[in-house]
């Protein structure tokens, strides 16, 4: 009896660790909004300029994203063109204004695209004058 117990946990080990080695960890990737978004502020600053990048684990939302990439943009353009130059010229400014950004294409890609597998929204360049 021993003997058949320790078989069957002898396969169940090979049997998780085998199904562990097949499972791949999810690929991570960026969808780049091109070219910088540049905006007129509604106060505190003349202009802003900023790239951003966004991040999904999922292939097929990624070609979501580049298909809805007009749209993505013009709600980003928006949503920086109401921002006071001065609030965002700050660390917390800017990290309020990151996550007003990723609910806002968050919202927009659920309505567009059914889904929301958005994970990330980066600054990769943010310039306020």
């Amino acid at each position: 009896m021993r003997q058949i117990s320790v078989l069957l946990l002898s396969l169940l080990l090979f049997a998780s660790l085998a199904w562990a080695e097949d499972e791949a960890p999810p690929t991570i990737s960026y969808y780049e909004v091109k070219p910088s978004l540049v905006v007129n502020l509604a106060s505190g600053g003349k202009y802003a300029r900023c790239d951003i990048q966004l991040m999904t684990k999922d292939d097929d939302f990624l070609e979501q994203l580049k298909l809805h990439g007009p749209a993505i943009r013009h709600t980003l353009l928006m949503l920086l063109s109401e921002q006071d130059g001065k609030k965002i010229k700050t660390p917390d400014g800017k990290e309020a204004l990151r996550k007003q950004a990723m609910e806002a294409v968050s919202t927009l890609m659920k309505d567009l695209a059914g889904k929301d597998s958005l994970k990330a929204l980066y600054f990769t360049t943010f310039f306020v004058q």
